[in-house]
C-alpha cells in the first residue's frame, strides 16, 4: 500500500468510523498504517470524538428503553436498542473477567453479555431464556472490547417465544455466536 495523502487518510478515517463507530484508535493505526498520535490529531482536526465520546453520543441519541429487566442487570453497555428488532452492547474485558494465569476471559462473562442482551431486546415486561445454543469461536483476552449484536426473529406461530441471533466481535473478528430462544409474556401472575 502506497503512502496515503492526508486528504485520502482523512477520507478513509471518516469511512472506517462511519462503518464501525466502535473502532479504536489503535485499530485505526493498523488499518491506516500511521502512528496513534497521527490518528488522534486527524480525529481532532476532523472534529471526530474519541471512542468513549462516540459511544456516549450513540447511547444518548435514541434507543428504546429496556422493558424486560433493569438496565443495571445488562452485562455491558447498550449503545443501540430497537425493541423486538436489534440491539448492540459493548463489554470491555478487565482484570476481574479473566483467568489470572492466562489473561483469557472466562466464558461465563461472554455468555452473560450475550444472554442479557438477548433478553433486553425483547419488548415484554417478562422475558426469560428458554434455550441457548452457543459457540465460543476464539478466546478473548484482557483489554479487548466485545461488541455483541443481537437480532430478533419473531415467531408468528408461537407468539410466546422469540428467537434472538447474536454475534459478538472483537474488532471485526467473530469471537462468540449464540441463538437464544426467549420466552416472552405480557401477563404477570399474582
Amino acid at each position: 500500500m502506497a503512502k496515503l495523502t492526508k486528504r485520502e487518510r482523512h477520507r478513509l478515517l471518516i469511512q472506517y468510523i462511519e462503518d464501525n463507530p466502535f473502532v479504536t484508535d489503535r485499530e485505526l493505526t493498523r488499518v491506516l498504517k500511521v502512528s496513534i498520535q497521527t490518528i488522534r490529531l486527524d480525529r481532532m482536526e476532523l472534529g471526530i470524538p474519541e471512542l468513549r465520546e462516540r459511544m456516549k453520543e450513540m447511547a444518548e441519541r435514541s434507543y428504546d428503553s429496556v422493558r424486560s429487566l433493569p438496565l443495571d442487570e445488562v452485562i455491558g453497555d447498550i449503545v443501540d436498542l430497537q425493541l423486538d428488532h436489534s440491539a448492540i452492547s459493548i463489554f470491555e474485558i478487565r482484570d476481574e473477567h479473566v483467568f489470572s494465569r492466562t489473561g483469557i476471559a472466562r466464558g461465563h462473562h461472554l455468555f452473560a453479555q450475550a444472554n442479557s442482551l438477548a433478553v433486553a431486546v425483547i419488548d415484554c415486561p417478562i422475558a426469560l431464556t428458554a434455550t441457548a445454543d452457543i459457540r465460543f469461536v476464539r478466546p478473548v483476552k484482557l483489554g479487548e472490547k466485545c461488541i455483541a449484536k443481537a437480532y430478533v426473529r419473531l415467531n408468528n406461530e408461537e407468539r410466546s417465544k422469540s428467537k434472538v441471533e447474536l454475534n459478538t466481535y472483537v474488532s471485526d473478528e467473530l469471537v462468540f455466536q449464540g441463538t437464544f430462544v426467549i420466552y416472552r409474556s405480557d401477563v404477570t401472575s399474582s
